[in-house]
Protein backbone atom coordinates (compact mmCIF):
# COMPACT_ATOMS: atom_id res chain seq x y z
CA UNK A 1 0.00 0.00 0.00
CA UNK A 2 1.07 3.58 -0.67
CA UNK A 3 -0.02 6.04 2.01
CA UNK A 4 0.15 9.80 1.54
CA UNK A 5 -0.65 12.71 3.82
CA UNK A 6 -2.33 15.41 1.78
CA UNK A 7 -4.08 18.73 2.01
CA UNK A 8 -7.56 18.76 0.48
CA UNK A 9 -8.83 22.31 0.66
CA UNK A 10 -8.50 23.28 4.34
CA UNK A 11 -8.41 19.65 5.52
CA UNK A 12 -5.39 17.41 6.09
CA UNK A 13 -5.98 13.68 5.65
CA UNK A 14 -4.14 10.41 5.16
CA UNK A 15 -5.08 8.47 2.05
CA UNK A 16 -4.25 5.24 0.26
CA UNK A 17 -2.97 6.11 -3.21
CA UNK A 18 -3.30 4.25 -6.50
CA UNK A 19 -1.79 5.36 -9.78
CA UNK A 20 1.75 6.35 -8.69
CA UNK A 21 5.07 4.56 -8.94
CA UNK A 22 8.71 5.03 -8.02
CA UNK A 23 9.27 7.38 -10.97
CA UNK A 24 6.89 9.90 -9.42
CA UNK A 25 7.56 12.70 -6.97
CA UNK A 26 4.09 14.20 -7.05
CA UNK A 27 0.52 13.01 -7.48
CA UNK A 28 -0.59 12.56 -11.09
CA UNK A 29 -3.85 14.41 -11.65
CA UNK A 30 -5.65 11.11 -12.25
CA UNK A 31 -4.23 9.33 -9.21
CA UNK A 32 -6.97 7.81 -7.03
CA UNK A 33 -6.91 8.49 -3.29
CA UNK A 34 -9.08 6.67 -0.74
CA UNK A 35 -9.30 8.73 2.44
CA UNK A 36 -8.23 6.89 5.61
CA UNK A 37 -10.29 7.33 8.76
CA UNK A 38 -8.24 9.39 11.25
CA UNK A 39 -4.75 7.86 10.74
CA UNK A 40 -2.96 4.81 9.30
CA UNK A 41 -1.55 3.49 12.59
CA UNK A 42 -3.15 0.24 13.69
CA UNK A 43 -5.95 -1.29 11.67
CA UNK A 44 -6.63 0.93 8.65
CA UNK A 45 -10.24 1.82 7.90
CA UNK A 46 -11.57 4.12 5.19
CA UNK A 47 -14.13 6.91 5.31
CA UNK A 48 -15.58 6.04 1.90
CA UNK A 49 -14.47 9.40 0.46
CA UNK A 50 -12.40 9.25 -2.72
CA UNK A 51 -10.48 12.10 -4.36
CA UNK A 52 -8.11 12.52 -7.28
CA UNK A 53 -4.56 13.73 -7.44
CA UNK A 54 -5.82 16.99 -8.93
CA UNK A 55 -7.70 17.70 -5.69
CA UNK A 56 -4.84 16.99 -3.28
CA UNK A 57 -1.48 18.54 -2.36
CA UNK A 58 1.27 16.35 -0.92
CA UNK A 59 2.53 17.13 2.58
CA UNK A 60 5.23 15.49 4.67
CA UNK A 61 3.92 11.92 4.93
CA UNK A 62 4.03 12.00 8.73
CA UNK A 63 4.65 14.47 11.56
CA UNK A 64 6.81 12.46 13.98
CA UNK A 65 7.22 12.99 17.71
CA UNK A 66 10.93 12.54 17.04
CA UNK A 67 13.36 11.83 14.21
CA UNK A 68 16.17 9.45 15.13
CA UNK A 69 19.03 9.59 12.66
CA UNK A 70 21.95 7.19 12.25
CA UNK A 71 25.44 8.43 11.46
CA UNK A 72 28.22 6.68 9.54
CA UNK A 73 26.03 3.76 8.46
CA UNK A 74 27.60 3.43 4.99
CA UNK A 75 31.31 2.58 5.12
CA UNK A 76 32.10 4.67 2.04
CA UNK A 77 30.52 7.78 3.57
CA UNK A 78 32.36 7.26 6.85
CA UNK A 79 35.60 7.02 4.85
CA UNK A 80 34.93 10.17 2.81
CA UNK A 81 34.45 12.08 6.09
CA UNK A 82 37.65 10.60 7.54
CA UNK A 83 35.85 8.52 10.16
CA UNK A 84 35.79 4.91 11.21
CA UNK A 85 32.63 2.81 11.06
CA UNK A 86 31.19 2.55 14.59
CA UNK A 87 30.76 -0.92 16.08
CA UNK A 88 27.24 -0.01 17.22
CA UNK A 89 24.75 2.38 15.62
CA UNK A 90 25.63 6.04 16.18
CA UNK A 91 22.36 7.89 16.72
CA UNK A 92 21.32 11.51 17.10
CA UNK A 93 18.03 13.39 17.10
CA UNK A 94 16.60 15.91 14.67
CA UNK A 95 13.73 18.07 15.95
CA UNK A 96 10.31 17.48 14.43
CA UNK A 97 10.29 21.18 13.49
CA UNK A 98 12.94 20.34 10.88
CA UNK A 99 10.44 18.23 8.90
CA UNK A 100 9.09 19.52 5.59
CA UNK A 101 7.32 17.78 2.74
CA UNK A 102 7.94 17.31 -0.98
CA UNK A 103 8.08 20.53 -2.96
CA UNK A 104 8.87 22.67 0.09
CA UNK A 105 11.96 24.87 0.26
CA UNK A 106 15.11 23.95 2.15
CA UNK A 107 16.12 27.27 3.71
CA UNK A 108 19.83 28.03 4.00
CA UNK A 109 20.66 29.55 7.42
CA UNK A 110 22.75 32.71 7.41
CA UNK A 111 25.15 31.33 10.03
CA UNK A 112 26.34 28.50 7.75
CA UNK A 113 28.37 28.64 4.56
CA UNK A 114 28.42 24.87 3.93
CA UNK A 115 25.01 23.21 3.83
CA UNK A 116 25.01 19.72 2.32
CA UNK A 117 22.52 17.07 1.19
CA UNK A 118 22.35 13.53 2.60
CA UNK A 119 20.00 11.12 0.81
CA UNK A 120 18.57 8.47 3.15
CA UNK A 121 16.05 5.68 3.46
CA UNK A 122 13.59 6.53 6.25
CA UNK A 123 11.68 4.06 8.40
CA UNK A 124 8.23 5.06 9.67
CA UNK A 125 7.21 3.35 12.92
CA UNK A 126 3.66 2.04 13.02
CA UNK A 127 3.03 1.19 16.67
CA UNK A 128 4.27 1.99 20.16
CA UNK A 129 7.16 -0.31 20.92
CA UNK A 130 10.21 -0.89 23.07
CA UNK A 131 12.90 -3.59 23.13
CA UNK A 132 11.78 -5.16 19.86
CA UNK A 133 13.58 -8.39 18.87
CA UNK A 134 15.13 -8.23 15.41
CA UNK A 135 12.86 -11.01 14.14
CA UNK A 136 9.77 -8.97 15.07
CA UNK A 137 10.82 -5.61 13.65
CA UNK A 138 8.49 -5.95 10.65
CA UNK A 139 5.56 -5.98 13.11
CA UNK A 140 6.29 -2.42 14.28
CA UNK A 141 7.12 -0.75 10.94
CA UNK A 142 4.36 1.01 9.03
CA UNK A 143 6.52 1.57 5.95
CA UNK A 144 9.31 3.52 4.32
CA UNK A 145 9.87 6.88 2.68
CA UNK A 146 12.68 9.04 1.30
CA UNK A 147 14.56 11.54 3.45
CA UNK A 148 17.22 14.21 3.13
CA UNK A 149 19.26 14.69 6.30
CA UNK A 150 20.33 18.24 5.43
CA UNK A 151 23.44 19.24 7.36
CA UNK A 152 25.36 22.46 7.98
CA UNK A 153 28.74 20.76 7.69
CA UNK A 154 30.82 23.72 8.88
CA UNK A 155 28.75 24.01 12.06
CA UNK A 156 28.94 20.27 12.62
CA UNK A 157 32.72 20.48 12.57
CA UNK A 158 32.84 23.65 14.66
CA UNK A 159 30.47 22.42 17.38
CA UNK A 160 31.83 18.91 17.80
CA UNK A 161 28.25 17.67 18.11
CA UNK A 162 25.38 17.67 15.65
CA UNK A 163 22.31 19.26 17.23
CA UNK A 164 22.63 22.69 15.63
CA UNK A 165 24.09 21.51 12.32
CA UNK A 166 21.22 19.11 11.63
CA UNK A 167 18.41 20.78 13.53
CA UNK A 168 17.51 23.89 11.54
CA UNK A 169 13.95 24.33 10.34
CA UNK A 170 13.50 22.66 6.90
CA UNK A 171 16.53 20.36 7.41
CA UNK A 172 14.51 17.11 7.28
CA UNK A 173 12.56 16.76 4.02
CA UNK A 174 10.44 13.59 3.96
CA UNK A 175 8.30 12.08 1.21
CA UNK A 176 6.71 11.81 -1.16
CA UNK A 177 4.68 9.06 0.55
CA UNK A 178 4.98 5.96 2.71
CA UNK A 179 5.27 2.55 1.04
CA UNK A 180 4.29 -0.44 3.17
CA UNK A 181 5.28 -4.09 2.70
CA UNK A 182 8.50 -3.17 0.90
CA UNK A 183 11.67 -5.28 0.94
CA UNK A 184 14.33 -2.65 1.59
CA UNK A 185 17.31 -5.00 1.80
CA UNK A 186 18.72 -4.01 -1.61
CA UNK A 187 17.23 -0.85 -3.14
CA UNK A 188 18.96 1.75 -5.31
CA UNK A 189 19.28 5.17 -3.64
CA UNK A 190 20.45 8.30 -5.47
CA UNK A 191 20.65 12.03 -5.02
CA UNK A 192 20.67 14.57 -7.85
CA UNK A 193 21.26 18.30 -7.51
CA UNK A 194 19.83 19.85 -10.66
CA UNK A 195 21.14 17.43 -13.33
CA UNK A 196 24.24 16.37 -11.39
CA UNK A 197 24.20 12.92 -9.81
CA UNK A 198 25.88 13.31 -6.43
CA UNK A 199 25.07 10.08 -4.60
CA UNK A 200 24.43 6.57 -5.90
CA UNK A 201 24.42 3.43 -3.79
CA UNK A 202 22.21 0.60 -2.57
CA UNK A 203 20.63 -0.11 0.78
CA UNK A 204 22.45 -3.45 0.81
CA UNK A 205 25.54 -1.42 1.75
CA UNK A 206 24.06 -0.35 5.10
CA UNK A 207 26.48 -1.28 7.88
CA UNK A 208 23.65 -1.87 10.34
CA UNK A 209 20.51 -3.29 8.73
CA UNK A 210 16.96 -2.03 9.21
CA UNK A 211 16.08 -4.81 11.69
CA UNK A 212 19.27 -4.14 13.66
CA UNK A 213 18.60 -0.38 13.78
CA UNK A 214 14.99 -0.61 14.92
CA UNK A 215 15.76 -3.27 17.51
CA UNK A 216 18.81 -1.46 18.87
CA UNK A 217 17.18 1.98 18.98
CA UNK A 218 14.11 0.54 20.71
CA UNK A 219 16.36 -0.63 23.57
CA UNK A 220 17.37 3.00 24.07
CA UNK A 221 14.02 4.78 23.77
CA UNK A 222 10.35 4.02 23.30
CA UNK A 223 9.25 4.47 19.72
CA UNK A 224 5.85 5.98 19.03
CA UNK A 225 3.56 5.63 16.01
CA UNK A 226 4.80 8.01 13.34
CA UNK A 227 8.36 8.25 14.63
CA UNK A 228 10.96 8.29 11.87
CA UNK A 229 14.36 6.62 11.74
CA UNK A 230 16.86 7.89 9.14
CA UNK A 231 19.13 4.99 8.26
CA UNK A 232 22.25 6.87 7.14
CA UNK A 233 23.59 8.34 3.91
CA UNK A 234 25.89 6.90 1.21
CA UNK A 235 29.07 8.55 -0.03
CA UNK A 236 28.88 11.62 -2.23
CA UNK A 237 27.44 14.27 0.06
CA UNK A 238 27.89 17.76 -1.31
CA UNK A 239 26.88 21.41 -1.18
CA UNK A 240 23.45 22.95 -1.66
CA UNK A 241 23.24 26.50 -3.04
CA UNK A 242 20.51 29.07 -3.41
CA UNK A 243 18.40 28.12 -6.44
CA UNK A 244 19.32 24.42 -6.47
CA UNK A 245 16.77 21.65 -6.93
CA UNK A 246 17.62 18.48 -5.00
CA UNK A 247 16.01 15.08 -5.62
CA UNK A 248 16.35 11.98 -3.46
CA UNK A 249 15.18 8.87 -5.30
CA UNK A 250 14.75 5.41 -3.78
CA UNK A 251 13.79 2.39 -5.84
CA UNK A 252 10.34 1.13 -4.95
CA UNK A 253 9.34 4.40 -3.25
CA UNK A 254 9.66 7.46 -5.48
CA UNK A 255 11.27 10.88 -5.69
CA UNK A 256 11.56 13.44 -2.89
CA UNK A 257 12.04 16.78 -4.65
CA UNK A 258 12.85 20.06 -2.88
CA UNK A 259 14.16 23.45 -3.90
CA UNK A 260 16.85 25.39 -2.02
CA UNK A 261 16.66 29.07 -1.09
CA UNK A 262 18.52 31.54 1.09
Amino acid sequence: MIIARVAVGSDVVFASVEGVDDHDGDLPVDARLRVIDVHPFGEITFTGQEITGAQARLLAPVLPSKVIAVGRNYAAHAAEMGNDVPAEPMIFLKPNTSVIGPGAEIRLPAMSQQVEHEAELAIVIGRLCREVPEDRVDDVILGYTCANDVTARDLQKADGQWGRAKGFDTFCPLGPWIVTDLDVSDLAITCHVDDDERQSSRTSHLVHSVPKLVSWISTVMTLLPGDVILTGTPAGVGPLRDGDDVDVTIEGIGILANSVAE
